[in-house]
């Protein structure tokens, strides 16, 4: 090969790696499609016997011994045979295939494999579902799609807020006719407030009500209190509204009862009151106590009555979004009875097991180990349950506290009226003086 030739070849070459960097990094989706899927289209197809083998996933037809007689007889020993898998198809951010079980086979075998899987391919994360029976489906996530999250769309509906991105590169979104109600935790800044203030702002300009309960003297919903409907800053304050909430809810169900209906979705648009978003900062506040009978009384009545609102405010358009850096079994019985009733669930990273346990606990034991793998760099990141069971890593959206607030002022007139709740507070500050 002349210099001349051997100059070329390099210079090609370099071009190509820079070309090829530039495309990676402005074109993620492409590069994976004509460089990175190809290369672990390869590592799965040639490295899956070995896996399977190395992880007690491949079975063979036949024992390797037998009996003559009274004689054991010591056979050739059998190949393995690895479970029959799909070509690897494309995804936007990794691929996935199919793979059909062996007779005895259970997803839990490929789940604890999942980890062996990831290192063979040199993918961020495997994931295991079983779409139906005797199938496994394996999805591979390439790189962190979190780290870099871009904003993804969602359809603009009622009581619907486009919050993240989900680690498929989907949407993340909380749908509120779906999941009515939501549980949210995550330790002091993990993203939980971040999270808050991006569903405030989302539904600061739909036509619903925000009312918010924060015990901490208002300091984080406070910033909102333009677009709230009502504010509760302490315990006492927050018995009242729940109370005048009650109150409201049960002239709901009078409503619907009196039109022969089974939700106010169903009544008519001049008769269907306001859907209602109780958004609760700090659960463990309505719950501690100082062991002074008045202190437990105002405790045993925010347990009681956000339980009634969650049992019955589905479908009258009540919805609670409960957040809490802690949420423990230890705060009582009420909280676990409330967990029970919200449906939804969203873990950041948080201090200690029990919260984890608390929010994910009940759903799926492996999410609980993941949401316990978020470090504190990660900032935004959460374990998500969706409305089909499943669970996800997702990250929400950064929306600066100067915006938020700019965006609530902004649509500060669409706050509805609640007179039953704005009445119960001014009794109560006119009881304090």
């Amino acid at each position: 090969m002349g210099p001349v030739v051997f100059a070329f070849v390099l210079a090609t070459l370099a071009w190509a790696f820079v070309v090829g960097d530039l495309v990676r990094r402005r074109l993620p989706v492409w590069h994976w499609y004509l460089i990175g899927y190809p290369a672990a289209a390869c590592r799965v197809v040639f490295t899956w016997r070995k896996v399977a083998v190395l992880n007690e996933l491949a079975v063979a037809k036949r024992p390797p011994r037998g009996l003559l007689g009274d004689l054991v007889v010591k056979g050739d020993p059998l190949r393995p045979v690895a479970p029959r898998t799909s070509f690897p198809r494309a995804t936007r951010v990794g691929l996935s295939m199919t793979v059909r079980l062996h007779a005895g086979q259970t997803p839990a075998t490929y789940m604890k494999a999942a980890d062996a899987l990831m290192h063979a391919w040199k993918v961020h994360a495997v994931r295991v579902t079983s779409p139906e029976r005797g199938l496994v489906l394996l999805t591979a996530t390439a790189s962190d799609p979190l780290q870099r999250p871009g904003l993804a769309s969602a359809p603009a509906e009622l009581l619907t807020a486009l919050i993240g991105v989900l680690e498929s590169g989907g949407a993340w979104v909380m749908d509120l006719r779906l999941v009515p109600h939501w549980l949210i935790a995550g330790a002091t800044r993990s993203g939980k407030s971040t999270l808050l203030a991006r569903l405030i702002t989302q539904l600061a300009t739909q036509p619903v009500a925000l009312v918010g309960i924060d015990c901490k003297g208002g300091m984080e919903l406070g910033l909102f209190a333009g677009r709230l409907s009502a504010l509760a800053t302490c315990r006492r304050e927050a018995v009242a509204l729940l109370s005048a909430l009650v109150v409201d809810m049960q002239d709901r169900m009078h409503a619907c009862r009196s039109a022969g209906v089974r939700s106010i979705w169903e009544l008519p648009d001049k008769l269907r009151p306001v859907p209602t978003v109780v958004i609760v900062d700090e659960i463990a506040e309505l719950y501690l106590s100082d062991g002074t009978r008045e202190s437990k009384a105002e405790s045993e009545q925010c347990s009681t009555l956000l339980l009634r609102l969650a049992q019955l405010g589905a479908a009258l358009g009540i919805h609670l979004v409960v957040a809490g850096q802690r949420v423990g079994s230890d705060l009582g019985p009420g909280v676990t009875a409330l967990r029970a009733q919200l449906g939804g669930r969203i873990c950041h990273r948080v201090n200690d097991p029990g919260t984890a346990e608390m929010a994910l606990g009940d759903l799926n034991k492996d999410a609980v180990a993941v949401a316990q793998s978020i470090t504190a760099q990660e900032r935004g990141v959460a374990v998500t349950t969706g409305p089909d069971g499943g669970w996800s890593r997702a990250r929400s959206h950064l929306t600066p506290t100067e915006e938020a607030v700019a965006i609530t002022q902004e649509s500060a007139s669409l706050a509805p009226e609640l007179p039953a709740i704005a009445r119960a507070l001014a009794a109560l500050e006119g009881d304090e003086e």
